[in-house]
């Protein structure tokens, strides 16, 4: 759920993220529907059985879906800080979620992200809404150090944790 924890979602992208995910258009996610927005943002590592555990029931309304993103973020956000005694873990865990949400938006895999690829994905998340003036080269130009236009993987790391502070 690094994807979710790291990018500050509105409630209102929350729910264009529910719509664009409840395929049927029934008011309601699957757990099918569930699993697949999952594996959208590079968390396909769920079952259904295990998300039906997870969720103890066979649909989520938005107030569940709500609930269910809260409640992951919160144990995401209490692994990183709470961490026990490790300490060299929850940067490792952090660092290979980092990678694996990169590569989410890294489509054609040459380890650079651009405004296209970026607007792309947030577009496939039902997060991409022009009136909204989100604009994906201003938010790649903001974070390109190097000025070349598109994200490597340290600037994309730079960002998300930037974000997330």
């Amino acid at each position: 759920m690094l994807f979710w924890n790291m990018c500050l979602l509105t409630q209102s992208d929350l729910k264009r993220i529910f719509e664009q995910v409840d395929v049927n258009g029934d008011g309601f996610l699957s757990l099918e529907e569930l699993n697949r927005l999952l594996q959208m943002t590079g968390n396909s590592h769920y079952t259904i059985q295990e998300l039906e555990s997870l969720v103890e029931q066979k649909t989520l309304g938005f107030t569940e879906f709500l609930f269910f993103y809260k409640s992951i973020s919160e144990q995401k956000n209490g692994e990183s800080i709470g961490g026990g005694g490790g300490g060299g873990g929850d940067a490792e865990e952090l660092e290979n979620d980092l990678v694996k949400t990169f590569k989410v938006f890294d489509l054609d895999g040459d380890g650079f992200i651009t405004s296209q690829e970026l607007e792309s994905v947030l577009k496939r998340l039902g997060m991409w809404d022009e009136t909204n003036g989100k604009d994906c080269r201003s938010m790649i130009r903001f974070y390109d150090t190097n000025l070349d236009g598109r994200l490597d993987f340290q600037e994309f790391k730079n960002m998300m944790l930037l974000s997330k502070a």
